[in-house]
Formats: structure tokens, C-alpha cells, sequence
């Protein structure tokens, strides 16, 4: 099964969607900041990155284009978990982080799970909208 990386500052919101991919049959790799997915990233080699966008240190948006620019994880699928929706805050998450997709907060648990499944599938292997 696929191994996924959950990166979230609020320990309640990485439970719940660390929960949710585990019940799916994901092994689930948690990090509470961009910092942390960044130094653990090697290791963990995950095949989908879900990032939070507003986290103290490092953004997700920043923590997104920093891993888009690694040659060895450049392919991987990221999907940005966030309240801002606004259409600027997507053309940044898209054009700006080379992420895959946009998962609103708060979390709808059929949504999210077709999200997953998709990008494992189906994600466009340079991120982003070209």
C-alpha cells in the first residue's frame, strides 16, 4: 500500500487524517512541521505528500517548493490541506508550491479520500498546472 506523509502543526487535525488514511489501509508517515517533513523526508520516501499551509516556521507553500525542487521527490504528489481557499491562495498553492491539489479545511472525509486516491493514480508527474 502506499506510503503517505501528513504534515500538520495541530495534533488534532494530523490524528484525524493520519486516522483516516490508516483505516484505508495507508501507512501514514506524520510530521508537525515543514522543518520536520523536510529532515525526515529521505527517509520516510513517501509516495503523497499532504501539507498544511499556514504551520510557525516554514509554510507549506514554501515546504512544498522546496521539495518540488529535490531532483529525488520532484515526481511525488502533493496536496495542500488549508482553510484558505481564495483563488489567489490556490494560484499559490499551485503555481508557486507545484502542488497537485487543494484540499479545504474543514476536512470532508469522501473528499479528501477521492482526492488521495487520484493523485496516486492519476497526478500529474511535475506538479502543478502548466
Amino acid at each position: 500500500m502506499a506510503k503517505i506523509m501528513v504534515v500538520d502543526d495541530e495534533p488534532d487535525i494530523l490524528y484525524l487524517v493520519s486516522k483516516m488514511l490508516k483505516n484505508k489501509g495507508y501507512v501514514v508517515v506524520g510530521a508537525n512541521s515543514g522543518e520536520k517533513a523536510l529532515e525526515i523526508l529521505e527517509e520516510t520516501d513517501p509516495d503523497l505528500i499532504i501539507l498544511d499551509v499556514m504551520m510557525p516556521g516554514i509554510s507549506g507553500w514554501e515546504t512544498s517548493k522546496r521539495i518540488k525542487q529535490n531532483p529525488r521527490f520532484s515526481s511525488v504528489p502533493i496536496a495542500m490541506l488549508t482553510v484558505k481557499s481564495s483563488e489567489e491562495d490556490m494560484e499559490r498553492s499551485f503555481q508557486f508550491a507545484h502542488c497537485n491539489a487543494h484540499i479545504s479545511k474543514p476536512i470532508i472525509r469522501e473528499k479528501m479520500m477521492s482526492t488521495v486516491q487520484w493523485l496516486l493514480k492519476n497526478a500529474p508527474k511535475n506538479g502543478g498546472r502548466k
